[in-house]
């Protein structure tokens, strides 16, 4: 049997494509291994979103090639955004690569890795128009007890300094029925959060031009038996409607987490951006959040250094993240992507002027997290618990649902009144906040997780 190994790099979006293929493999009687070293294919399904995105994906293609040399591997296979965007290229400078696999062919990517005798593989140049259904199959490569939904693919947004839908194509949106179904079978199969994820989850739906919505998929989900927390991310700011939110107020098993990237808090930057909005119309948003949503985390990502971004812009933004307290900020530093508006600008920022103020702001939200943290100590929270930390292997770690995986905090547990899996639901008290992570002992079991 040949063994596949796939490297997955990028985003949950991109992950959830790399499932998708994990599943057509397995499905097409390839074996598979997590271990490049003990794979007869090699497939790296690539990121191009950021200029460190690209470089991350060459080394890696370059990193697995060398297993064609010192290893079993006779197929090297890359798949992905990078592939789309620039095949040509990928194919002049990279021989090393013996198939190329495109946003369309996802699902053919057990043809890419035959290793029969002339077998021969051509991707598809077309526009990117592929979408992912229920019935596609599909092999999570989270714990068992999370996983990643995708809503829908592409995007209709024009923001400057984003290549995306050059590459992704134009949004194209799934039924709700193909949604829900696909989370009914993800709870059948012991997940017990689901996190939405979408070039804009809150856009979802719009080009149906059938009334199917952001706030109805909602509700819909929030009937899927099983399931604790249906998390949101991706929420572009101007799509955020009053029926969305009264949405995720009501909702039994929605989440009281909203990941709202507002990229930046001047006026003029944001036009710049096509991004429209202000610091004013996004403190309206957060406080009508705030006030609507009782306990809502918010979640945000700034770009700082975008071209004509003065010290005085840079300034109004730090004064709009320490007087929004978000629990989770992340900042990028603006790069040029080629074929987007922003590109024909200035990048007259300099690069360590760049690096300086995302750290600046870095530390300004430090300080808003532990602050905030620290008003939780004492009270109890339910966290799912993910197990133990490579960094603490005595002890256990788990996430409240103000707390999204891999890009969130987590709580530490100290103690626990019986032996606990992955996937359990447990009560911790939080004797102690930090910057990031929440530290107490799990008080009450809510529900075991399935023994690893």
């Amino acid at each position: 049997m040949i063994k596949v190994g796939m490297v997955s790099l990028g985003c949950p979006k991109n992950l959830v494509d790399s499932e998708v293929m994990l599943g057509t493999l397995r499905r097409g009687g390839y074996d598979l291994t997590a271990d490049p070293a003990d794979a007869d294919v090699i497939v790296v399904n690539t990121c191009t979103f950021i200029e460190p995105a690209r470089r991350e994906s060459i080394e890696t293609i370059l990193e697995m090639a060398a297993h064609k040399k010192t290893g079993r591997c006779r197929r090297l296979v890359v798949a992905g955004c990078m592939v789309q965007q620039s095949h040509d290229d990928l194919r002049r400078a990279l021989p090393e690569i013996d198939a190329l696999v495109g946003l369309n062919d996802i699902e053919r990517i057990a043809e890419a890795c035959a290793l029969e005798a002339g077998a021969r593989f051509e991707a598809s140049r077309a526009r990117a128009a592929y979408l992912y259904s229920h019935d596609s199959p599909r092999l999570l490569a989270t714990p068992t007890y999370t996983a990643y939904l995708k809503i829908s693919e592409g995007c209709d947004h024009t923001c400057a300094f984003c290549a995306i839908p050059s590459f992704r194509g134009a949004q194209r949106s799934r039924p709700i029925a193909s949604i829900v179904e696909e989370a009914r079978r993800l709870a059948d199969a012991g997940v017990v959060e689901i996190n939405l994820i979408a070039q804009d989850t809150t856009d979802y739906g719009s080009d149906l031009g059938d009334g199917t919505n952001a706030a109805r998929l909602l509700r819909a989900l929030d009937t899927v038996q099983g399931v604790r927390w249906f998390r949101v991310m991706y929420a572009y700011p101007n799509r955020v409607t009053p029926e969305f939110i009264e949405a995720l107020a009501r909702g039994e098993r929605l989440a009281r987490y909203l990941d709202l990237p507002l990229q930046h808090a001047d006026a003029g930057i944001l036009r710049s951006m096509r991004r429209g909005g202000s610091a004013e119309t996004h403190r309206r948003l957060l406080e009508t959040l705030r006030r609507d949503v009782p306990g809502i985390a918010l979640r945000t990502t700034f770009i700082v250094g975008f071209p004509g971004e003065t010290e005085t812009q840079f300034r109004a933004l730090c004064d709009f993240v320490r007087d929004s307290e978000f629990e989770h900020v992340g900042v990028f530093t603006y790069s040029v992507e080629k074929g987007t508006f922003a590109a024909a600008l200035p990048d007259d920022v300099p690069a360590a002027l760049k690096e300086e103020r995302r750290a600046e702001l870095m530390s300004i939200q430090e300080r808003v997290a532990a602050r905030r943290n620290r008003g939780l100590v004492g009270k109890e929270l339910t966290v799912l618990v993910e197990g133990a930390p490579d960094d603490s292997p005595l002890v256990l770690c788990g996430r409240t649902e103000g707390q999204a995986p891999e890009i969130d905090g987590r709580v530490i547990l100290t103690d626990a009144p019986a032996p606990l899996s992955p996937g359990a639901l447990v009560r911790a008290r939080i004797e102690t906040a930090y910057a990031y992570d929440l530290v107490g002992p799990a008080v009450a079991i809510l529900s075991s997780g399935r023994p690893s």
